[in-house]
Formats: structure tokens, C-alpha cells, sequence
């Protein structure tokens, strides 16, 4: 009995060693199923497998956490690439969803208190000025080069990367290194602005062809024309203007991500304005200085107060009633619904939503009838100052993670973006971060469905579209003021004056809060308060109000406005 005890188990061990060695030789076959199409051959994609499989082997059996923000991207990731990962290499992956203040607050949390919460965490490059200071968030280009070089993927290819320098401090390393990036661009139906009649109506009110907004003064007509003279298309109200103005934090975001400097706020340079960013923060070299225009910066300057007084006045007068209570996540979806004419802040991020079949906005063999472009400018706008913002949510590692653990974490992070992964997650969530993979025949092919997401990133357009740059200090600190102070503004609580004037106030106030208690590196140190004449002999932002801003409504051809 013992001996028939003995040849059962030895029969389940070797039956069960044989199921292990078919499902580790089945998985590479698998994964190239899975992903595909890549820029990779099949035998480079192999090898890239191969190599995971290898630099996987110390820390197989060993679980990892890391988090995100809900996306379409990092849903699949989470549901599709961290399990063909762990089935790869061993490593168990606990890939968390949630949302993006969360994350925020979760790597705020570990930075600040020294608290071991996740291994890796996608967290948006806006924060790479706050990374870079604290000196708490692992240095990549040290750590491919030292600790990091035998789990770093040779066929990495940052030069490859859209986004590198977005994610680069001003020490010239790389702090984090993209997952997904998306533009908010201007949207619109083309449609409905290829019409004749339509075409003849506007241009005997405006006196110009109803085409592509090149500045707001042609947007603001068009949405005038749309709510007011248009009204009804399809036995369904239109509005010539979508928003949403709910005071939360995505409000924040709204305005934080560029806004102002689409107004034409700042200073030129790319990817942000030197030495007044996009936020209004002037920096001496890389030292924050202050924010308000009395210490040189330009949150409350005349173009900041244009781009608010602009935000309110569409709101109330183009846009559906009920989208001064909308969040960013439920204004999302309006523009699918049929009765929008244009927006001029859409985010990228809702493309895949808004090519679903069956749509009021798609056409029955699938194609839109709406096309993202490059957005207007601004009437303070000049060129070589940023157009607008890009996401781009990256990974990032926190000093004080378990060696073991942050080297399978870079391992899976680098698999989430590494070209035999990186097309394939790319069609499915519309976030390209590779310009391998913006260039590939599969984005070529697909690019009819995608109303303008391909052409926009293959055009010199796109660079003008970046993050919150270096000049912010401490993102999580700084960022609530936004939608608190903006808030009230539309809302009618202050004047849009005040709200500003008392948010570069408070930016002030947390700059020198940042003096007194230092950081690692570059520590805030605040100007002097100046006349703003001081300010303005200067040449650079703050600039004085203009006496027009309102020029001439202009537009452009779709092809035109790429060729930025």
C-alpha cells in the first residue's frame, strides 16, 4: 500500500512538472498571439520574451503592487498584460485601479512618510518637478546604469519614447518613463461644418468660412452660430459649445492643464515657458520664485483673467445648461450623444468612446463624423508658447521600496512599454507613447476610425502639446488650489479677478512654506514684490491687458491646421 502511495505521488508530480514545462512552453506562443500586431518581427518579439523570462528568474514566485489611474490603457493592462506577464516570468502582479486623485494621494503618502504602499506607481509626469525636489523618487537614468542594469531591457529604446523629455528633471535624468500619454485637442463636427447650407449661413453673419477655429475670437462665433442661429439639426437642439464646471478636483485639471497658456499666459520655450511656465510660476534657473505678478509670475496676470472670463462666458451662453454641474468624467460622454457642434478642451482619452458603433456620431460603416484638431489659440498667444497639455502618466519608483520587489516592478513596467507589448496596447486604449508605433501600417490602417488621433501625433503640431513642467515644486500641495479658487469664480462666489489674485496668493504662500522647510534640490526662494512695471520692461510674462481681445474671427482648412 505504501508502495502504490509512494508510485501515486511520484505519477502526480511528474504529470504535474509535465503540465508545468507545456504551460512555460506554451506561453511564449501565446503572448505573440495576444500581442500582436508589434512593431517587433516575431523572432525579435520572441526574444524580448525571452529575455523577461531570463532577468525574471530571481524573483519568480514574489508578488508585486503597483497603481494606476482608471483608463482604457490600464485596464487592459491590468486585465491583460500584468497576467501574461506573471504567466512569462513568475512574478505575481497586483495591478490596482482607481482614480487619479487617488493615486496622487497614494504616492504622496509614500513619499512623505517613508511607508512601504506600492512597488510601482503610473503616476502622471506633472508631478516630475515635486519628484525631482524631494529627492525621494528613484533616479531611472542612474538606476538602468547601476542597481538596475541587469533587470533594465537592452531593446528599451528611450530615444523611441514621444514623451522623454516630459519626464526628464532639470538635472537632465530620466524620473519616470511613459506608459500612456493623451492630448486634449479641439473637437468637432465636420459634418455639420461641411454642410452648405450651413457653410453659407455662417459666412453671411461672420463674414469668413466656418472651417477650423485658429483663434478663440472664430470659436466663440461658432459656437454663437451654432446655439443661436442654427438651434435645432435633425429634429434635435444643438449647442455650439460643451465644458463642464462642477467644483471638484477635476475642475483643477481643467484649468491646470494649460489652459492659461493656451490663452497665450507664460513665456515661449518648449516643453514649457522660461522662465513663466504654463501654470504662471517664474522660475531663476531652476529655482521657483513666485507666481503672482507683483514676484514675476503670471497666475493672475491679464491673460489668466482673459482665459477665465472666456471659460465662463461659453459656459453660460454655448454649452447645455445642465454642464455647469458635470465633472470630467460625465461631461466625457456628451459630445457622443449628437447635439454638439464643437469643444475646445476634449481630451484624447474619450476617442475610443466616442468610435463605438451605433452612435449618433459615427457613420454606419464605422467612421466619424467629427474630427479632432489642433486647438485655437488664445488672444495673448504667440508663437513659440506651448498650445496646449498633454497626460502622460508614467511609471515611477519610490526610494525605500524593497530591492526585490522594485526590480520586478521595473521588469513589469518596462514589459508594459516595450515594443513587443507597446502597438498592441496602443489600439486598444488610444494613449501612443512610441513613435515606432504612431508610424507602424497598423496606426496607418487604422488611423480612418480614429478621426484625427493618428495625424495629429504624426504632425510637428504635437510638440507644442505638453505636461505641467518642471517649474512646480510640489504638485500635490499646489494642484487643489485650482479647482477651489476656479470653483468659486464660476460660480459666481468672487469676481474672476479676485479668484485669481487669491490663488497666486495662496501658490505664493505654499512657495514659501517650501523655503522655509527646504527641499533636496532647488528649493523655492521667493522674489521681492515689484511694481508690475518693473515686471513688464522685462520683456518676458507677465504681460500688460491688451486693448483688443477680441481680434478678427480667422479659420483654416483641417490640413492646414496641422502644419504647426
Amino acid at each position: 500500500m505504501i508502495r502504490n502511495l509512494f508510485i501515486n505521488i511520484s505519477l502526480m508530480a511528474f504529470i504535474a512538472n509535465s503540465y508545468a514545462q507545456e504551460t512555460v512552453a506554451n506561453v511564449i506562443p501565446s503572448l505573440l498571439s495576444e500581442f500582436s500586431p508589434s512593431t517587433l518581427s516575431k523572432e525579435n518579439q520572441r526574444k524580448e520574451f525571452e529575455w523577461f523570462q531570463e532577468a525574471a528568474k530571481p524573483f519568480k514566485g514574489k508578488k508585486i503592487m503597483v497603481v494606476s489611474e482608471t483608463i482604457d490603457t490600464h485596464t487592459y493592462e491590468s486585465e491583460v498584460i500584468a497576467k501574461a506577464f506573471s504567466k512569462l516570468t513568475g512574478i505575481h502582479v497586483v495591478h490596482e485601479l482607481t482614480g487619479e486623485d487617488d493615486v496622487v494621494k497614494k504616492i504622496e503618502t509614500q513619499v512623505r512618510t517613508g511607508i512601504h504602499l506600492y512597488d510601482a506607481y503610473i503616476n502622471d509626469s506633472d508631478l516630475i518637478g515635486w519628484h525631482y525636489r524631494t529627492g525621494k523618487v528613484v533616479n531611472l537614468t542612474d538606476y538602468m546604469a547601476g542597481e538596475g542594469k541587469a533587470v533594465t531591457l537592452p531593446t528599451l529604446d528611450l530615444k523611441d519614447f514621444i514623451g522623454i523629455s516630459f519626464t526628464t528633471g532639470p538635472d537632465g535624468k530620466l524620473y519616470q518613463l511613459p506608459d500612456q500619454q493623451f492630448a486634449n485637442l479641439y473637437w468637432y463636427r465636420k459634418d455639420w461644418f461641411d454642410r452648405p447650407d450651413l457653410q453659407k449661413k455662417f459666412k453671411d453673419i461672420y463674414g469668413y468660412k466656418l472651417d477650423v477655429p485658429v483663434n478663440w475670437s472664430a470659436y466663440e462665433d461658432i459656437a454663437e452660430f451654432f446655439t443661436r442661429y442654427v438651434k435645432e439639426l435633425d429634429g434635435k437642439k444643438v449647442y455650439g459649445h460643451m465644458d463642464y464646471g462642477r467644483k471638484d478636483p477635476s475642475l483643477g485639471w481643467r484649468f491646470s492643464d494649460a489652459w492659461f497658456s493656451m490663452a497665450g499666459a507664460g513665456d515661449k520655450g518648449l516643453p514649457n515657458g522660461k522662465p513663466v511656465d504654463d501654470w504662471g510660476v517664474r522660475v531663476e534657473g531652476c529655482t521657483p520664485v513666485g507666481a503672482s505678478v507683483e514676484r514675476g509670475g503670471d497666475m493672475n496676470g491679464a491673460a489668466a483673467a482673459y482665459s477665465v472670463n472666456k471659460f465662463i462666458d461659453w459656459l453660460n451662453k454655448y454649452a447645455p445648461p445642465e454642464a455647469k454641474q458635470m465633472d470630467f468624467s460625465t461631461a466625457g460622454a456628451v459630445p457622443s450623444q449628437g447635439n454638439i457642434a464643437q469643444q475646445i478642451f476634449w481630451y484624447t482619452a474619450f476617442t475610443a468612446a466616442m468610435t463605438k458603433p451605433n452612435l449618433p456620431v459615427t457613420n454606419a460603416d464605422g467612421t466619424p463624423k467629427w474630427r479632432m484638431a489642433p486647438s485655437p489659440k488664445g488672444a495673448y498667444w504667440k508663437t513659440g508658447v506651448k498650445l496646449g497639455y498633454q497626460d502622460v502618466g508614467a511609471w515611477t519608483l519610490v526610494k525605500g521600496t524593497p530591492p526585490d520587489n522594485m526590480k520586478a516592478a521595473w521588469l513589469y513596467a518596462q514589459f508594459a512599454v516595450s515594443k513587443s507589448v507597446s502597438l498592441k496596447k496602443t489600439l486598444v486604449g488610444l494613449t501612443p507613447i512610441r513613435e515606432s508605433d504612431i508610424n507602424s501600417a497598423a496606426m496607418t490602417k487604422a488611423a480612418p476610425k480614429l478621426g484625427g488621433l493618428v495625424e495629429f501625433y504624426r504632425s510637428p503640431a504635437r510638440k507644442r502639446w505638453t505636461p505641467t513642467g518642471t517649474n512646480i515644486p510640489d504638485y500635490p500641495s499646489m494642484a487643489p488650489i485650482w479647482w477651489k479658487n476656479m470653483g468659486a469664480a464660476i460660480r459666481g462666489e468672487v469676481p474672476v479677478q479676485t479668484a485669481l489674485d487669491n490663488m497666486a496668493q495662496q501658490a505664493d504662500s505654499l512657495l514659501a512654506q517650501l523655503q522655509q522647510k527646504g527641499m533636496s534640490k532647488c528649493t523655492p526662494k521667493l522674489n521681492a514684490k515689484m511694481p508690475l512695471s518693473f515686471w513688464y520692461n522685462k520683456g518676458t510674462a507677465p504681460f500688460p491687458k491688451l486693448t483688443n481681445e477680441k481680434p478678427k474671427g480667422e479659420t483654416q482648412s483641417y490640413e492646414n491646421s496641422l502644419k504647426y
